[in-house]
């Protein structure tokens, strides 16, 4: 309610990536006091209901999704809030800026976001050396940690597989986890690369760089159907762990540009697809549910669907930072 009535209204008042920033540098300052951290964990009260995927034991099947934390700041709030993994990133090779601003837009009505960012980060080096030196001083999470990989936008085409497999090689040693993005709209030509022929050799290079950690890759909700299970095939087949269903839907940004939509739009597609990959990938493969999920029935439909693991973003836009522990109660009644 605290949220809601005095947090959100003061948030909603900035510019939407004025206000991202701000509640990653809070969160950032909450990252670097482990006390703290776990102080706002005990607040928080999230229901531990471990599930065991990838060779990993997850104290809760609550993540946070890709593009929150781009370049690793905060593993340890999200932590604090409730989560029970995090996905960091999406991180390339080289650092890169995104796309010209405006790239986030709100949209109260469909309780949606909009963002056109392009792969925003860091880059590869300077995020790993931040994971290490996070590790170096006691601010680790105790949960698990993955991180997503793409591909720099001026990369030539023929050379995508080598910026994946570069940016694995430097961030897998920081990892518990490692995903292939090849679903966000925001990148010229990315989505091109989920047909079997890329799909296979991306997952192959990005095994081969990641060492023993498991690889998933993660999809647009608009692939379907016939493509849909040739990609799934194609991933399984070179060794994939597992599929994250799904990444933004692609749309137009109010100022024209490409761009994905998050949130409540999600909310009956991305089940639909999680059933669709869990029917074709078998049981034995993880699956992460991820898009529209914003509450305890939201979050139980994607299990329920067949994910082992799901995934928040938006949510916490539109619920707060405790989102997380409210699902992990309430999916455990």
């Amino acid at each position: 309610m605290l949220y809601a009535d005095l947090v959100r209204p003061l948030l909603f008042r900035l510019d939407p990536e004025r206000a991202h920033d701000l509640v990653m540098a809070g969160t950032a300052r909450l990252a670097r006091l482990p006390l703290l951290c776990k102080l706002v964990h005990a607040l928080a009260r999230p229901k531990p209901t471990p599930v065991k995927a990838l060779g990993l034991t997850f104290p809760n099947p609550v993540g946070l999704a890709g593009g929150m934390d781009k370049n690793a700041r905060a593993p340890f709030a999200w932590w604090a809030f409730g989560f029970g993994f995090v996905e960091l990133g999406t991180v390339t090779p080289k650092p890169q800026p995104g796309n010209d601003r405006p790239r986030m837009f709100r949209l109260p009505a469909e309780e949606a976001v909009v963002n056109r960012m392009g792969f925003n980060n860091d880059g590869a080096e300077a995020v790993a050396g931040r994971l290490a030196e996070q590790a170096k001083r006691g601010l680790r999470p105790p949960f698990p940690v993955g991180m997503s990989v793409g591909k720099n936008k001026d990369t030539p085409a023929e050379r995508t597989a080598d910026d994946y497999a570069t940016a694995a090689a430097v961030l897998a040693p920081h990892s518990d986890f490692v995903t292939v993005n090849v679903s966000s709209p925001n990148t010229p030509g990315l989505r091109s690369l989920q047909t079997p022929e890329w799909l296979t050799k991306l997952v192959t290079v990005v095994r081969a760089a990641s060492g023993a950690k498991p690889v998933l890759v993660k999809v647009a909700p608009e692939l379907d159907g016939a493509d849909l299970d040739a990609a799934l095939d194609a991933v399984m087949a070179a060794g994939a762990a597992g599929v994250i269903g799904t990444n933004t839907l692609g749309c137009l940004a109010p100022n024209g540009e490409p761009a994905g939509k998050s949130g409540r739009p999600l909310r009956d597609i991305s089940p639909r697809r999680v059933e669709a990959i869990r029917r074709r990938v078998g049981p034995a493969a993880c699956v992460i549910g991820c898009g529209g999920i914003d509450d305890v029935y939201s979050a139980r439909r994607m299990l329920d669907a067949g994910a082992d693991l799901i995934q928040i973003y938006t949510g916490l836009v539109y619920r707060g930072p405790f989102l997380p522990a409210v699902i992990t109660r309430g999916l455990s009644k």
